[in-house]
Protein backbone atom coordinates (compact mmCIF):
# COMPACT_ATOMS: atom_id res chain seq x y z
CA UNK A 1 0.00 0.00 0.00
CA UNK A 2 1.15 3.65 -0.74
CA UNK A 3 -0.38 6.24 2.12
CA UNK A 4 0.13 10.23 2.12
CA UNK A 5 -1.04 11.64 5.32
CA UNK A 6 -1.01 15.87 5.51
CA UNK A 7 1.13 15.78 2.79
CA UNK A 8 2.69 19.37 1.60
CA UNK A 9 5.22 20.19 -0.84
CA UNK A 10 7.23 23.60 -2.03
CA UNK A 11 8.70 25.18 -4.53
CA UNK A 12 10.31 28.22 -2.73
CA UNK A 13 6.68 30.06 -1.87
CA UNK A 14 5.00 28.32 -4.31
CA UNK A 15 2.83 25.35 -2.62
CA UNK A 16 2.41 22.50 -5.13
CA UNK A 17 0.83 19.92 -3.21
CA UNK A 18 -1.57 21.17 -0.19
CA UNK A 19 -2.44 18.68 3.19
CA UNK A 20 -2.66 15.64 0.46
CA UNK A 21 -4.29 12.34 2.19
CA UNK A 22 -4.21 9.14 -0.66
CA UNK A 23 -3.94 5.47 -0.03
CA UNK A 24 -3.35 3.14 -2.87
CA UNK A 25 -4.39 -0.23 -2.13
CA UNK A 26 -2.44 -3.29 -3.59
CA UNK A 27 -2.94 -4.32 -6.89
CA UNK A 28 -5.26 -1.38 -7.95
CA UNK A 29 -5.54 -0.20 -11.19
CA UNK A 30 -5.13 4.24 -10.38
CA UNK A 31 -5.50 7.01 -12.88
CA UNK A 32 -3.82 10.11 -11.41
CA UNK A 33 -5.21 12.93 -13.73
CA UNK A 34 -4.74 16.87 -13.69
CA UNK A 35 -3.56 19.90 -15.84
CA UNK A 36 -0.21 20.48 -16.20
CA UNK A 37 1.31 21.91 -12.64
CA UNK A 38 -1.57 20.69 -10.61
CA UNK A 39 0.92 18.58 -8.47
CA UNK A 40 0.81 14.78 -10.40
CA UNK A 41 4.60 14.57 -10.85
CA UNK A 42 5.67 15.93 -7.35
CA UNK A 43 2.93 13.64 -5.33
CA UNK A 44 3.96 10.65 -6.99
CA UNK A 45 7.84 11.71 -6.41
CA UNK A 46 7.12 11.62 -2.96
CA UNK A 47 6.78 7.82 -3.60
CA UNK A 48 9.70 6.48 -3.76
CA UNK A 49 11.51 8.94 -2.53
CA UNK A 50 13.19 11.69 -5.02
CA UNK A 51 11.26 14.12 -2.91
CA UNK A 52 10.85 14.96 0.60
CA UNK A 53 7.77 16.35 1.76
CA UNK A 54 7.56 20.27 3.64
CA UNK A 55 5.02 18.85 5.76
CA UNK A 56 3.45 15.24 6.13
CA UNK A 57 4.38 11.45 5.77
CA UNK A 58 4.68 8.79 3.02
CA UNK A 59 4.33 5.49 3.61
CA UNK A 60 5.33 2.47 1.36
CA UNK A 61 4.20 -1.09 3.06
CA UNK A 62 3.70 0.92 6.42
CA UNK A 63 7.53 2.18 6.34
CA UNK A 64 8.13 5.63 6.02
CA UNK A 65 9.95 6.78 3.05
CA UNK A 66 12.34 8.75 4.71
CA UNK A 67 13.44 5.73 6.56
CA UNK A 68 14.20 3.38 4.11
CA UNK A 69 14.13 4.81 0.53
CA UNK A 70 15.84 1.32 -0.95
CA UNK A 71 12.43 -0.31 -0.02
CA UNK A 72 10.12 1.58 -1.17
CA UNK A 73 11.75 2.02 -4.44
CA UNK A 74 11.71 -1.51 -4.74
CA UNK A 75 7.81 -1.72 -3.81
CA UNK A 76 7.26 1.54 -6.47
CA UNK A 77 8.16 1.07 -10.05
CA UNK A 78 9.22 4.56 -11.69
CA UNK A 79 8.46 5.14 -15.16
CA UNK A 80 9.28 8.54 -15.84
CA UNK A 81 7.61 11.16 -18.66
CA UNK A 82 10.15 10.82 -20.96
CA UNK A 83 11.69 7.16 -20.96
CA UNK A 84 15.61 8.29 -22.30
CA UNK A 85 15.77 10.04 -18.51
CA UNK A 86 15.79 6.47 -16.98
CA UNK A 87 18.16 4.43 -19.15
CA UNK A 88 21.48 3.61 -18.13
CA UNK A 89 22.49 1.19 -20.95
CA UNK A 90 22.72 0.75 -24.72
CA UNK A 91 21.10 -2.23 -24.96
CA UNK A 92 17.66 -3.46 -23.79
CA UNK A 93 18.84 -6.35 -21.84
CA UNK A 94 21.70 -3.92 -19.61
CA UNK A 95 19.33 -1.13 -19.29
CA UNK A 96 16.65 -4.00 -17.98
CA UNK A 97 19.05 -5.86 -15.67
CA UNK A 98 20.48 -2.75 -13.97
CA UNK A 99 18.12 -2.40 -11.36
CA UNK A 100 18.38 -5.94 -10.27
CA UNK A 101 22.35 -6.03 -10.15
CA UNK A 102 22.33 -3.17 -7.54
CA UNK A 103 20.36 -4.65 -5.42
CA UNK A 104 23.11 -7.41 -5.70
CA UNK A 105 21.07 -10.55 -6.58
CA UNK A 106 23.08 -13.88 -8.11
CA UNK A 107 23.67 -13.90 -11.88
CA UNK A 108 20.81 -16.49 -12.47
CA UNK A 109 18.02 -14.76 -10.80
CA UNK A 110 18.77 -11.25 -12.34
CA UNK A 111 18.76 -13.42 -15.88
CA UNK A 112 15.53 -15.03 -15.01
CA UNK A 113 13.93 -11.26 -13.62
CA UNK A 114 15.01 -9.62 -17.09
CA UNK A 115 13.63 -12.54 -19.38
CA UNK A 116 10.36 -12.13 -17.46
CA UNK A 117 10.01 -8.65 -17.85
CA UNK A 118 11.01 -8.51 -21.64
CA UNK A 119 8.17 -11.04 -21.82
CA UNK A 120 5.70 -9.30 -20.04
CA UNK A 121 6.47 -6.11 -22.39
CA UNK A 122 6.20 -8.06 -25.89
CA UNK A 123 10.07 -7.51 -26.52
CA UNK A 124 10.86 -11.09 -25.31
CA UNK A 125 14.46 -12.30 -27.31
CA UNK A 126 15.50 -8.66 -28.12
CA UNK A 127 17.44 -7.90 -25.25
CA UNK A 128 20.78 -7.24 -27.36
CA UNK A 129 18.87 -4.86 -29.40
CA UNK A 130 20.07 -1.39 -28.83
CA UNK A 131 18.39 1.14 -27.26
CA UNK A 132 18.60 4.34 -29.92
CA UNK A 133 17.13 2.09 -32.60
CA UNK A 134 13.60 1.79 -31.23
CA UNK A 135 10.38 3.46 -31.78
CA UNK A 136 8.73 6.06 -29.01
CA UNK A 137 6.87 2.61 -28.16
CA UNK A 138 9.16 0.48 -27.85
CA UNK A 139 11.40 2.54 -25.71
CA UNK A 140 7.89 3.21 -23.14
CA UNK A 141 7.70 -0.64 -22.79
CA UNK A 142 12.02 -1.16 -22.32
CA UNK A 143 11.54 1.46 -19.51
CA UNK A 144 8.36 -0.30 -17.84
CA UNK A 145 10.22 -3.66 -18.44
CA UNK A 146 13.11 -2.05 -16.23
CA UNK A 147 10.66 -1.34 -13.87
CA UNK A 148 9.04 -4.74 -13.94
CA UNK A 149 12.64 -6.20 -13.56
CA UNK A 150 12.34 -5.20 -9.68
CA UNK A 151 9.32 -6.96 -9.14
CA UNK A 152 6.84 -3.79 -7.36
CA UNK A 153 4.31 -4.12 -6.04
CA UNK A 154 3.12 -1.03 -7.87
CA UNK A 155 4.08 0.45 -11.18
CA UNK A 156 3.65 4.42 -11.54
CA UNK A 157 4.18 5.34 -14.94
CA UNK A 158 4.17 9.74 -15.67
CA UNK A 159 2.53 10.68 -19.03
CA UNK A 160 3.43 7.32 -20.54
CA UNK A 161 1.58 7.73 -23.67
CA UNK A 162 3.10 11.07 -24.20
CA UNK A 163 4.03 11.69 -28.54
CA UNK A 164 2.98 8.29 -29.07
CA UNK A 165 1.07 6.74 -32.25
CA UNK A 166 -2.13 5.42 -31.75
CA UNK A 167 -0.89 1.67 -32.25
CA UNK A 168 2.02 2.16 -29.98
CA UNK A 169 -0.17 3.94 -27.30
CA UNK A 170 -2.80 0.97 -27.42
CA UNK A 171 0.31 -1.23 -27.40
CA UNK A 172 1.24 0.12 -24.06
CA UNK A 173 -2.31 0.68 -22.55
CA UNK A 174 -2.85 -3.40 -23.51
CA UNK A 175 0.80 -4.57 -21.44
CA UNK A 176 -0.67 -2.18 -18.79
CA UNK A 177 -4.25 -4.03 -18.78
CA UNK A 178 -1.97 -7.36 -18.59
CA UNK A 179 0.42 -6.36 -15.32
CA UNK A 180 -2.97 -5.65 -14.25
CA UNK A 181 -4.65 -9.02 -13.90
CA UNK A 182 -1.58 -10.58 -12.92
CA UNK A 183 -1.88 -8.86 -10.24
CA UNK A 184 0.79 -5.70 -10.49
CA UNK A 185 -0.75 -2.24 -9.02
CA UNK A 186 -0.55 0.25 -11.47
CA UNK A 187 -0.84 4.10 -11.41
CA UNK A 188 -0.94 6.12 -14.15
CA UNK A 189 -0.11 10.07 -14.34
CA UNK A 190 -1.97 11.84 -17.51
CA UNK A 191 -4.00 14.80 -17.94
CA UNK A 192 -5.60 12.93 -20.42
CA UNK A 193 -8.34 10.32 -19.46
CA UNK A 194 -8.75 8.81 -22.92
CA UNK A 195 -8.90 5.57 -23.44
CA UNK A 196 -6.79 4.95 -20.12
CA UNK A 197 -9.75 5.01 -17.96
CA UNK A 198 -11.57 2.48 -18.96
CA UNK A 199 -8.63 0.20 -17.50
CA UNK A 200 -8.85 1.96 -14.21
CA UNK A 201 -10.40 0.51 -10.95
CA UNK A 202 -10.00 4.71 -9.64
CA UNK A 203 -10.14 8.17 -10.86
CA UNK A 204 -8.00 10.88 -8.54
CA UNK A 205 -8.03 14.22 -9.75
CA UNK A 206 -5.63 17.00 -8.35
CA UNK A 207 -6.14 20.13 -9.20
CA UNK A 208 -4.15 23.15 -7.51
CA UNK A 209 -2.13 20.75 -5.24
CA UNK A 210 -5.11 19.53 -4.00
CA UNK A 211 -7.22 16.08 -4.25
CA UNK A 212 -10.94 17.16 -5.81
CA UNK A 213 -12.36 13.80 -7.47
CA UNK A 214 -11.45 10.55 -5.84
CA UNK A 215 -14.09 8.13 -7.01
CA UNK A 216 -14.56 5.11 -9.43
CA UNK A 217 -14.74 6.05 -13.01
CA UNK A 218 -17.96 5.62 -13.93
CA UNK A 219 -19.28 7.92 -11.11
CA UNK A 220 -15.83 10.27 -11.04
CA UNK A 221 -16.88 11.10 -14.64
CA UNK A 222 -19.97 13.21 -13.60
CA UNK A 223 -17.98 15.14 -11.32
CA UNK A 224 -15.08 16.42 -13.71
CA UNK A 225 -17.31 19.01 -15.40
CA UNK A 226 -14.95 22.56 -15.25
CA UNK A 227 -12.11 20.71 -14.58
CA UNK A 228 -8.46 21.05 -16.82
CA UNK A 229 -8.35 17.60 -17.95
CA UNK A 230 -8.84 15.92 -20.89
CA UNK A 231 -12.29 13.79 -20.80
CA UNK A 232 -12.80 10.30 -22.38
CA UNK A 233 -14.40 10.21 -25.71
Amino acid sequence: MIETEGLVHRYGGVTALDGVDLAIEDGEFVVLAGANGSGKTTLVRHWNGLLDPDEGTVRVNGTRVAEDRVVARTAVGMVFQEPRDGFVAATIGADVAFGPENLGLPRDEIAERVADALDAVNLDGRGGERIDALSGGERERVAIAGALAMHPDHLVLDEPFTGLDAPARASVLERLRSLHAAGTGVVVVTHDLRDVLAAADRLVVLNDGAIVVDDAPETAVEQLAGLPVDRPC
